[in-house]
């Protein structure tokens, strides 16, 4: 992929995010109340209403970081398409660019807990569940290399 059409790539993989990372984030808002806002909807963490100074003030960040966050994934979904460097460098540039992105919006949406053992803990689970869908993926696509080479045999 030459330079240009690389950035077209990107722009356009981080435009698509944007409104997924909006609706990604709505619907963990949904969940969460459902499991803990006792029958009422709570739209963001009560810590960041509070810093907000009001919850419409902190919906509407919410909503932005999320969106952020959106195309974040979805920009650097190009990097699974360099076929240049090895899985293990893609795997570290995805992981080291979209966790500095989760982890800081995160912690300006008080989905953690403001110290270092809610930052450690945040990040540990966000490891965890990176690394699963990684190793899903992984799974996923040698059984289909396997299908593709019985075919080819």
């Amino acid at each position: 992929m030459k330079g240009n059409s690389k950035l077209k790539k990107i722009v356009k993989n981080g435009v698509f995010g944007l409104p997924l990372g909006v609706t990604i984030g709505h619907v963990i808002s949904i969940l969460i109340s459902l499991r803990w806002g006792q029958g009422y909807y709570s739209p963001c963490v009560p810590q960041m209403a509070e810093v907000m100074g009001s919850e419409i003030g902190a919906v509407v960040l919410q909503t932005a970081l999320c969106g952020l966050l959106g195309a974040s994934f979805g920009a650097t979904a190009v990097i699974w398409e360099n076929e240049t460097w090895s899985i293990m460098k893609q795997t570290g540039i995805y992981y080291a660019i979209d966790s500095a992105v989760m982890m800081l919006v995160a912690y300006l949406c008080y989905w953690m807990e403001h110290s270092v053992a809610g930052f450690l803990s945040y990040f540990g689970i966000f490891t965890a569940i990176f690394v699963l869908i990684w190793l899903i993926q992984c799974t996923r696509v040698r059984r289909d290399l396997k299908k593709i080479n019985s075919r080819l045999k």
